[in-house]
């Protein structure tokens, strides 16, 4: 009969630990892409600087999105959630349009987490500013380039997607509208 040592003993904990703290820590890989085709002529809003997906061009696609702390990185993006906006149709979370005014965001498919956040607030802070907005949208990070996501490409898995008062509470000026570092979490 074999008898552990104390370091083989050490050894298996320390394997194990480490096997459990990676389970526990996994990270958030790409999970495909897909194959951009052009969109039918005007078929794609481009209000707000939205990308459209280019002909043979290949766009990542994530199920995840980075752990959500209670503060978490994230970059935040302008999108229009009011009828005929870049964002396409009705939100998700109610079926309706939002105004410009109002603000609201749409998470990345891993945040958005199948729409266990719909309606509920999160806080953006940025710019030495904080901001409360009601999360009524999917940045889908899945799927894009068809009629549903006005042929713009799948999110990243780490967007903040924002109407215009959410970038006006948080102080930023307009022509500097687009893309921003932030800090978010459920409030």
């Amino acid at each position: 009969m074999k008898t552990f040592t104390v370091e083989a003993f050490l050894l298996l904990l320390f394997t194990f630990a480490a096997y459990s703290s990676q389970a526990r820590l996994q990270s958030c890989n790409p999970s495909g892409k897909i194959r951009g085709e052009n969109p039918p002529p005007g078929q794609c809003n481009q209000e707000n600087d939205s990308d459209c997906c280019k002909a043979g061009d290949y766009y990542t696609t994530y199920t995840c999105s980075p752990p959500v702390s209670g503060s978490t990185k994230a970059v935040l993006t302008l999108n229009s959630f009011q009828k005929g906006g870049d964002g396409g149709g009705p939100s998700e979370c109610d079926g309706k349009y939002h105004s410009d005014e109002t603000p609201v965001v749409a998470l990345s498919t891993g945040w958005y987490s199948g729409g266990s956040r719909c309606l509920n607030n999160v806080v953006i802070s940025a710019n030495g500013r904080t901001v409360t907005a009601t999360v009524v949208d999917e940045c889908d990070s899945t799927m894009g380039c068809d009629e549903d996501h006005d042929y713009q490409p799948p999110c990243p898995n780490n967007i903040v997607d924002a109407s215009k008062a959410v970038w006006k509470a948080l102080g930023v000026p307009e022509d500097n509208w687009g893309d921003l570092d932030i800090t978010w979490s459920d409030a």
